[in-house]
């Protein structure tokens, strides 16, 4: 099964808050984090996509 719609990512700053909304299809999903949330977010998924990027590396033969 595929589905044909666009995934967009929107980050904003709010008044205390960092915003994401994340657009898919129809719907939309939003969280917002405090400063110490965002930036241990940005950690791991940093450290994610690093991990996602050597496995990709890897060949199995």
């Amino acid at each position: 099964m595929t589905y044909d719609f666009e995934r967009k990512i929107d980050v904003e700053i709010e008044r205390t808050r960092i915003r994401l909304t994340i657009f898919h299809g129809e719907d939309e999903e939003v969280i917002k984090l405090n400063l110490e949330e965002a930036e241990e977010f940005a950690e791991k998924l940093e450290q994610t996509i690093q991990d996602y990027s050597q496995r990709k590396q890897i060949r199995i033969d």
